[in-house]
């Protein structure tokens, strides 16, 4: 152990004397792209944010400032909200400020969710949400300021380089009216979020020798701590000078270290190993800046950044490497114009394929600069009969062909081929297959049924009656599948739209989901109010639905509607309805109650004090009294059962 420390510092002495003022100022080219590490670490802390209670709100806004790396990123997203005793929750607006193209992977379930983002940098597949082009701004504060605009902010965070972010929708209580950016935020239960590991390969340094550069970021208390990093290589070499780790963070933090293989040690601050506890070594300065780290690994002969990666204050950090550094290609020299040989990310340029369908065809377009920041080269776009090639433009191409030619696969309105990519970079071609739905034939059906055996449809409900739902595609085909959106009714221009489904979920416990049909027709059933001011004697009940096949390619969006008659509930055909029932009730019953209430008057200041009257004089009476009132009191109890029960 001596003997390594003392290396490690000779080397250190070596290198810093070596330096002249023209190799300090120089800039390290390493080009930072996305690497096969995985990092264990969740935080929610972010560089600047803020949360909001914003409990009146209709529409809650939350905003991401998001800054990556590498030219092309992918990025998971989730969003989650807990059920409120099956009340939807309300819409969200979710804003996205990139600086880089990214690939998102969005799952919001449930979740009634508009987006804004810049359609030339976001991609992603097919989304169940409402897209809005965001507009062009300089600065954060125009960005906020417009944010403002479209709703009340819930919360701001700004992240560097995430691979995943997990945002809850849920309000804290103890958060304030107001959402005021602060440095260094701590989230809370709002936000989590995992950093990516970026790696390169250092120009001009020969040899093996990997670094692995993890950087702490300062937090908003400076006070002492320790970081435990835990370092995992799948390498086959044990060879001290093989790999070295480098551990930069505020002067406040220490380390504890656990690896499995021998390596150089770097660090700010004191450090420790996890089976030499109580062996405190020295600490080094080194630089706070990504350009000064690299260059640091480059001085300590690195030839491969493996693993490069930056945190918020931490207390435990894993990172468990698989390529040792192999899967990085040589990085090219800035005065070269030959095209980089990282390499087509083929995964993601599979993710772009996704074809637009119309009533007469299918069509791809393919944009060149998206495809250049890939880093790929196409040599021919085709469909799956390669006589049908991509037209190109200046700047696209565009693939596209009638339903009966190209080798399309018509099978009960379901459209299938495949496209077939050829790159420049590769031997074998890329092939992913698509789908089109011909919606020519298809028909759509929305009925109203008074019972859940869903026999009779019918085109009248009565106020206060249970209506049953169903929504069905004909021909019924496998390969469909269909979700219901939204459902509303509509009772005139005098009264407001009764939302029944939104966002696929039922938006009030007077809505229930039902379980399919045999045949996969979609049902739900909704309680129509018993008493409404005016009373309406029309509807118009009309859903949304979205049809794709299960190779989830492309999407159609359908909506139909049926006319609805509405009519009052009647009692024995007099036309009375619940109200007129319950204010004759209730008259009654009053009415028998002030009788009773003056007869026992008049017979307790009428009767003589010292005489006593026969008891059958006096109980005659009595019991008339009683009798007509028990059968008051009875006829008034049994009224609102008869009129609920017709209800």
């Amino acid at each position: 152990m001596d003997r390594g420390v003392l290396c490690q510092a000779m080397a250190l002495l070596l290198v810093v004397c070596s330096l002249g003022p023209t190799s300090l100022a120089e800039a390290v080219y390493c080009d930072l792209q996305p690497v096969d590490s995985e990092v264990t670490y969740v935080t929610s802390q972010v560089s600047e944010g803020c949360v909001a209670q914003i409990p009146d709100a209709t529409l809650e806004v939350h905003v991401l400032f998001l800054t990556f790396l590498g030219d092309v990123s992918r990025l998971e997203l989730t969003l989650q909200t807990s059920k409120q005793g099956g009340i939807r929750p309300r819409e969200v607006l979710l804003i996205l400020s990139v600086n880089k193209s990214i690939f998102l992977k969005l799952q919001a379930p449930g979740i009634p969710l508009q987006l804004a983002y810049d359609s030339k940098l976001v991609f992603h597949e097919a989304l169940d949400a409402n897209i809005t082009q965001l507009p062009s701004f300089t600065t954060k504060d125009q960005l906020l300021n417009w944010a403002n605009t479209q709703g009340s902010i819930a919360s701001v965070a700004e992240l560097s380089n995430p691979q995943s972010i997990f945002l809850r929708l849920d309000q804290a209580s103890s958060s304030p009216f107001s959402c005021n950016l602060e440095p260094q935020k701590d989230m809370g239960h709002t936000l989590g979020w995992t950093p990516k590991a970026w790696g390169c390969r250092l120009e001009g340094v020969a040899g093996h020798k990997e670094a692995h550069i993890l950087r702490i970021l300062p937090g908003p208390e400076a006070s002492p701590r320790t970081v435990t990093v835990k370092l995992e290589l799948s390498c086959a070499w044990r060879d001290t000078d093989a790999a070295v780790l480098i551990l930069q963070g505020p002067p406040y933090v220490s380390w504890l270290i656990e690896a499995n293989h021998n390596m150089q040690i770097w660090t700010t601050g004191e450090y420790s190993l996890k089976i030499f506890p109580d062996r405190i070594n020295p600490g080094f300065q080194l630089p706070n800046t990504t350009q000064g780290l690299l260059g640091e690994a480059r001085r300590l002969n690195a030839s491969v950044v493996a693993s490069f990666v930056e945190l918020p204050v931490a207390n435990d950090v894993s990172l468990r490497t698989h390529s040792c550094g192999s899967g990085l290609q040589p990085s090219p020299t800035p005065v070269e114009i030959t095209t980089p040989n990282k390499g087509c990310n083929q995964e993601l340029l599979l993710t772009l394929i996704q074809p637009k369908c119309s009533s007469d065809g299918m069509t791809l377009v393919l944009k060149k600069d998206l495809i250049s920041t890939l880093l790929c080269t196409i040599k021919s776009l085709t469909f799956g009969d390669s006589s049908c090639q991509a037209k190109e433009t200046e700047d696209e191409f565009v693939l596209s062909s009638g339903y009966s030619s190209c080798g399309m696969e018509v099978m009960e309105n379901v459209v299938s081929n495949e496209v077939v990519i050829r790159l420049l970079s590769s031997s074998s071609p890329q092939r992913k297959k698509v789908q089109c739905i011909n919606t020519d034939s298809l028909s759509l059906q929305l009925g109203l049924y008074l019972s859940p055996h869903f026999l009779q449809a019918s085109d009248t409900i009565e106020l206060g009656q249970q209506g049953f739902v169903q929504v069905s595609v004909s021909p019924s085909i496998p390969e469909l599948m269909i979700q219901l959106e939204s459902c509303q009714l509509n009772l005139g221009p005098d009264m407001e739209i009764v939302e029944l489904i939104q966002g696929q979920e039922a938006k009030s416990s007077c809505v229930s989901l039902l379980s399919p049909s045999p045949s996969g027709d979609i049902r739900f059933s909704f309680l129509l109010r018993g008493y409404m001011v005016p009373m309406p004697t029309t509807g118009i009940l009309s859903c949304s639905v979205t049809m794709h096949p299960r190779i989830r390619s492309l999407e159609v969006h359908k909506t139909v509607s049926t006319r609805l008659n509405i009519i009052s509930t009647s009692l024995h055909d007099k036309g009375l309805v619940l109200p007129a029932v319950l204010g004759i009730t209730f008259g009654a019953f009053l009415i028998g109650a002030l009788l009773t209430a003056a007869l026992w008057y008049i017979y307790s200041h009428t009767r003589h004090p010292g005489k006593r009257e026969p008891v059958v004089a006096v109980a005659a009476p009595a019991s008339s009294e009683s009798s007509s009132t028990n059968h008051s009191i009875g006829s008034t109890q049994s009224t609102p059962c008869s009129t609920s029960s017709m209800a």
